[in-house]
């Protein structure tokens, strides 16, 4: 996983190739690939045609495909969450740069009445899908409760105002929000994770086709951390494309989610930020929610 190093460099021709890259509309995703897509960058040749969906969206796309028909519809390149990773990673590599990850960056399971943790096997749980990180962490930290519901992430505060739903797990802005909707923390599930291992909480990362050739995995990786880095230079260029694609949120909103969710893990992972994702697969095996996965 990760290792560049290992990869053996094959020729490739010079006729320009056209990749599909599928990204998250939050403000984080759209803030790194903004020069990329919108060709602020040099692509080096490459071409992008990107698909802008909910991530559990694309971890479904990414997840589902069987058989080589199937598998020909995957995207190249796609924002995936790390526990869809963990499914899919017969056909997917992990790049280093473009991943959400850090320090405080948890999601939170949040309700409209004070619940304590006793009481979570009792209640219905709104999740933003089943194989998100934040389903994977809430699964870490209550193996007992059953009874979830899926929603789009943007979905769950309204669920939990309405009572169609007890308690929920809240990621990305909605961490911005909730208390001024009247809802309260039950737990943050990344402060949980890092008391538990010392580890940033590992959300989600880039991850490209494993068949695609060496070369063009090096050369995306490189035009990623490219296009973030110039982001980060020339902050306000990304922010018509950020606010074009964001959930009608504030551009203060907007802003604290850049920069809570783009630091220098998403430059790249670096050490800490593989072994964080690493124990993230470890813990998750031990538990049982996922099989022992392939590939390197």
């Amino acid at each position: 996983m990760f290792n560049f190093a290992k990869m053996k460099i094959k020729k490739i021709g010079s006729k320009p190739q056209t990749l599909t890259l599928g990204l998250s509309p939050c403000p984080n995703d759209c803030f790194i690939f903004d020069a990329l897509i919108n060709g602020k960058v040099d692509t080096e040749g490459l071409k992008f045609d990107p698909l802008i969906t909910d991530v559990e969206e694309l971890n479904l796309r990414a997840i589902r495909a069987r058989g080589q028909s199937e598998k020909k519809k995957q995207l190249d390149i796609t924002k995936l969450s790390f526990a869809a990773y963990f499914q899919t990673a017969n056909n997917y590599v992990l790049l280093r740069s473009g991943a959400a990850l850090g320090f405080g960056t948890g999601p939170m399971l949040i309700s409209k009445k004070k619940y304590s943790l006793k009481e979570m096997p009792t209640l219905k749980i709104a999740i933003p899908g089943k194989n998100t990180t934040a389903n994977f962490l809430f699964s870490l930290a209550f193996p007992e409760v059953e009874n979830k519901m899926e929603m789009v992430f943007s979905d769950i505060e309204k669920a939990l105002l309405t009572g169609k739903a007890e308690a929920g797990i809240i990621i990305h802005e909605n961490r911005f929000t909730y208390q001024k909707k009247g809802l309260k923390k039950i737990i943050d599930l990344g402060d949980w994770w890092e008391k538990e291992t010392g580890f940033p909480v590992p959300l989600g990362g880039i991850a490209i086709k494993r068949i695609l050739p060496d070369e063009i995995k090096i050369k995306v990786n490189r035009i990623i951390r490219r296009s973030l880095e110039y982001a980060l230079a020339n902050p306000m260029e990304s922010k018509n494309f950020v606010k074009q694609n964001s959930q009608e949120m504030s551009k203060i909103v907007r802003d604290r989610h850049i920069k809570l969710y783009v630091n220098t893990f998403s430059v790249d992972l670096g050490e800490q930020g593989q072994n964080a994702v690493t124990m993230l697969l470890k813990k998750g095996i031990a538990a049982g929610i996922i099989k022992k996965i392939k590939g390197n």
